[in-house]
């Protein structure tokens, strides 16, 4: 039997050990020292080394080669063998990139949009694309996307002509959107006939930044076709037959003395010369546009094939057309082929350009790639 003070005291007791303990676990824990308020945390620094390559591998008939590995490949880089780690096909993001400036009306609008038209329609499925129109200033027009319908649409509403061709600021625009694409999934399909009218950049910064971003340049070229036009506009035309009349036959029955020709014509026949009349000035611009066509051309040759892409070019409007499909099959059958730089990249001054040569191993194959690229930035994330 418990007595009643023994049990008020055992119950006190216990009452007092639970408190203790509660106490106990909400005692204040030392806080941890705070950062300095002016003490900056160092930035995680993230650099990549690895160098992805675009390459397209043709058998010896010219067909593309869907059979390369890693051993039919050797990459130098400054001259240097390097070790290649893999060989694959990746999702390309394409930028298509439209001229739409028509200077002196030389070019019809209605090609430059059945080339798009073509061009898109013939990419593979779950090709993400992009369009930016550029002639007094460059617009993207459609943002990326893998819907074909989606920028068909596009192609048929928004394309508008413009006095000038700012194509330096075209391809810089074109950069900054595929600056946040994966290395080596980088092209850009320019639809153009070369001229630049001049804007805020220069080719040459253009160039800078289209190998800075290690992007895939493709050119299908149409300046053939305004050429042929300037042609059409300049040229004297000889006509008539050869044999000059007299402006009032009847009043010269035999003309300069000679009863065996007929009355009204002569025996120094001239022609009559048919041509546009077209003054000094107009004559001069269409002289002006056609130097800087065919100098375009050849700048936009050298940026392709320096990039690992080439330009297309065709004499007729149908044929140029057709350019479109066998631009959208070359991206198609691009691999991209990584390796690890034997010299580093981290220890690479800014902007270090590095030249590359990428040569086949097995016999009957050919390959093309760029010849080169521009280290990148380490980026602060």
């Amino acid at each position: 039997m418990v007595f009643p003070q023994v049990r008020a005291i055992i119950l006190f007791l216990l009452v007092l050990c639970s408190f203790t303990s509660a106490t106990a676990q909400k005692a204040p824990q030392p806080s941890p020292s705070p950062t300095p308020p002016n003490e900056e945390q160092e930035p995680v620094k993230v650099f990549t080394e690895e160098v992805r390559l675009p390459v397209v591998a043709f058998d010896q008939y010219g067909h593309y080669d869907p059979t390369l590995e890693v051993d039919d490949v050797l990459v130098l880089e400054d001259g240097v063998a390097q070790q290649v780690r893999s060989i694959r096909h990746i999702p390309a993001n394409v930028l298509v990139l439209i001229d739409t400036g028509n200077q002196l009306g030389l070019k019809k609008p209605s090609l430059t949009h059945d080339i798009a038209q073509r061009l898109v329609r013939s990419f593979r499925d779950g090709t993400r694309l992009a369009v930016i129109q550029f002639s007094d200033r460059p617009e993207l027009i459609q943002k990326w996307t893998i819907d074909k319908n989606e920028i068909s649409r596009t192609l048929r509403t928004k394309l508008q002509s413009g006095k000038r061709s700012v194509l330096a600021d075209a391809i810089v625009l074109a950069m900054t959107q595929l600056r946040d694409t994966p290395p080596g999934s980088r092209h850009v399909v320019l639809i153009t006939d070369g001229s630049d009218s001049g804007g805020r950049i220069t080719m040459a910064d253009a160039t800078k930044q289209l190998a800075a971003e290690q992007a895939i340049l493709h050119v299908i070229n149409n300046g053939a076709l305004s050429l042929r036009e300037i042609d059409r506009r300049t040229e004297a035309k000889r006509g008539g037959d050869g044999v000059q009349r007299d402006s009032n036959p009847a009043s010269n029955p035999v003309a300069n003395g000679d009863p065996t020709l007929p009355p009204g014509t002569t025996r120094t026949p001239s022609f009559r010369v048919a041509s546009i009349n077209l003054d000094s000035a107009m004559r001069r611009k269409l002289k002006e546009q056609a130097r800087a066509i065919q100098a375009g051309e050849q700048r936009l040759k050298v940026m392709a094939e320096e990039s690992g892409g080439q330009v297309w070019r065709a004499d007729t409007a149908k044929d140029l057309v057709a350019q479109g499909q066998l631009v959208a099959r070359d991206i198609g059958a691009e691999y991209v082929v990584t390796y690890r730089p034997k010299r580093p990249l981290a220890s690479s001054k800014r902007g270090e350009y590095r030249r590359v040569e990428v040569a086949p191993r097995r016999a009957g194959l050919s390959l093309r790639s760029r010849r080169g690229y521009v280290v990148p930035a380490i980026r602060n994330e």
